[in-house]
């Protein structure tokens, strides 16, 4: 099933938001390889924030949406909202 998923890097203090249509957990063990690109400036990326969709272009849409918004404090309502269930 496709998700939406959050990211957070203690070292970095970002967050970074991305969807996909695999296991978010495997996407993660992506984000920790070495590659070029925004995640690979640090190592301790975690898991915070997930939201399944049954499609992934419904995930897709809700990630350009909380990206666009380009707001810390929308990211942080949805971990905290996450976080409570």
């Amino acid at each position: 099933m496709p998700y939406v998923y959050i990211l957070y890097s203690k070292s970095l203090d970002k967050y970074y938001v991305g969807s996909t249509d695999k296991a978010v957990e495997e996407r993660l063990a992506k984000h920790l390889t070495n590659h070029n690109g925004f995640t690979a400036k640090a190592k301790d990326w975690d898991i915070v924030y997930t939201q399944q969709y049954l499609t992934l272009s419904e995930a897709r849409k809700k990630e350009m949406a909380i990206k666009s918004a380009k707001s810390r404090k929308v990211i942080l309502a949805l971990v905290e909202k996450y976080r409570k269930g």
